[in-house]
């Protein structure tokens, strides 16, 4: 029989085994995860800076101001398709953010019944439809009943390819709050409802600004639904009844011309998209995110000095 001090060792060197075996382990782990993160960034790094090498050049005042100028000269610029962009994404987002989140709240926190799960699967459909088809559906819905393309026909074909994003990326969120957070909403006398918009609404909210993020960045880029829906235009935006200009729709039409000019202005107005969706990305994250915490952390300092006097 084996002595208290020989298992002892003998416990000992498993246990060394064990954590060398752990720590191998986790070391190849991070050495997987690091290559496919570099791996997914070189050609990510390799587009952005093919667009800002070719396009850098045809940024000036005038290009971001001007209207488009004649085939082929190399005059004007991408102003109405500037504010087309801002306008229609704009549109869409009023139209899908909110019926993309209260999907996303009655998924979540009503989730466990037929009808949330006929509507989950649906939406789970709805995500992977080609945005062309909602184009064609929004040409049929509304640019063919009015008799002419609109602004409204392209916000509501975007907001379309929109909802199903936040609706799902909502409802993940709102799962990942703990249970206790609503008992203890629950425990003070709070409405259900009263609970779910001012408790686990605001603990998910960074997923939930997440989501959002990333339908407009979807839909930023989107060209098949404005052209059937917008059309194009070569002015300013002057009422919502018109056709109207919009950046995907500049973009792709100046890629068509065999001008070097135009292909110049194209890699430009792809530049100026790209800025424009990063600068919604980062505004929003820090409004919404950054100066609310900071706001929240204020507030108990606050408490905490008016408690201690």
């Amino acid at each position: 029989m084996s002595t208290p001090l020989e298992k002892r060792q003998q416990y000992r060197s498993l246990f060394k085994q064990n954590v060398e075996k752990r720590l191998l382990v986790d070391k190849i782990v991070r050495i997987i995860v690091l290559s496919c993160v570099i791996i997914a960034i070189i050609p990510l790094g390799s587009i952005l800076l093919e667009v800002f090498k070719n396009g850098s050049a045809a940024i000036s005042i005038e290009f971001l101001t001007q209207v488009p100028g004649s085939i082929g000269t190399g005059e004007g610029g991408i102003g109405p398709a500037i504010q087309g962009t801002l306008i229609v994404v704009g549109m869409a987002s009023l139209i899908g953010v909110p019926i993309g989140v209260l999907s996303g709240i009655f998924l979540s926190e009503f989730g466990d019944n037929r009808l949330a799960r006929s509507v989950r699967f649906f939406n789970d459909v709805f995500m992977e439809f080609p945005s062309i088809v909602l184009g064609i559906f929004a040409f049929l819905v509304i640019v063919l009943v009015l008799g002419h393309f609109s602004v409204w026909a392209g916000a509501f074909a975007l907001s379309l390819i929109m909802f199903p994003i936040v609706a799902r990326t909502t409802e993940e969120s709102l799962k990942m709050v703990p249970l206790t957070y609503r008992e203890a909403g629950m425990a003070l006398g709070l409405k259900r409802w009263v609970v779910i918009m001012r408790i686990v609404l605001s603990a998910a909210k960074s997923g939930l600004v997440t989501g959002v993020l990333l339908s407009v960045a979807r839909i930023g880029g989107e060209t098949a639904p404005l052209i059937m829906t917008i059309l194009g235009s070569s002015l300013f935006f002057n009422n919502f009844d018109t056709p109207m200009d919009a950046l995907p729709l500049r973009i792709w039409r100046l890629s068509l011309l065999p001008y070097d000019s135009a292909q110049m202005q194209g890699w430009g107005a792809a530049l100026v998209l790209i800025l424009i969706i990063l600068a919604i990305n980062l505004g929003v994250r820090y409004f919404v995110l950054k100066k609310n915490n900071s706001g929240l952390v204020g507030r108990l300092i606050r408490d905490k000095g008016g408690a201690s006097r």
